[in-house]
């Protein structure tokens, strides 16, 4: 998004929270190509960045349908086609709940899937400190922490309002 003016004429405010946001964005694209492509060569089919993004958000227990769509801000069909998708890929299971709702698990593959990326994950950690240093690295995620926790009591007061 563009900081300049528009073909109107109308000034564009110039923003650090903009630069933020996009800067962040690129970030988690690019890792997550990065960590989809390293699994993919580990013999992990078809694994896309998506997916990943997905199971992030899983917990390593017991999952269901309603939370995951919650948590992402997607529909409920949205969740069911995807875990659908991961099933079919044998990462994760699903088996009967109490009720209607059904439980969604990681199985041992998908385990071992979040294990591998864990991994690749601590070696980029290693890769950006070696880098940068560990005091940048540490006042980055303590920043982003920080900017998250400010960002989610302006949406819980909206929210209230």
């Amino acid at each position: 998004m563009s900081t300049r003016l528009t073909q109107k004429e109308i000034p564009m405010v110039d923003s650090d929270a903009l630069k933020l946001v996009l800067g962040a964005a690129q970030v988690h694209d690019l890792t997550a190509r990065y960590l989809a492509r390293c699994l993919s060569d580990k013999g992990y089919s078809a694994v896309t960045p998506s997916m990943l993004s997905f199971l992030s958000v899983l917990d390593c227990g017991v999952n269901y349908a309603s939370q995951i769509a919650r948590n992402l801000g997607v529909s409920r069909q949205m969740v069911a086609k995807t875990v659908k998708e991961l099933c079919r890929h044998c990462y994760l299971q699903q088996v009967q709940g109490t009720g209607k709702q059904k439980k969604i698990l990681f199985t041992a593959t998908g385990e071992l899937l979040m294990s591998d990326a864990r991994q690749i994950l601590a070696d980029i950690d290693q890769l950006l400190i070696n880098q940068l240093g560990q005091k940048s690295i540490t006042e980055t995620v303590t920043g982003l922490d920080d900017i998250s926790a400010i960002l989610t009591q302006l949406n819980d007061r909206d929210r209230a309002i």
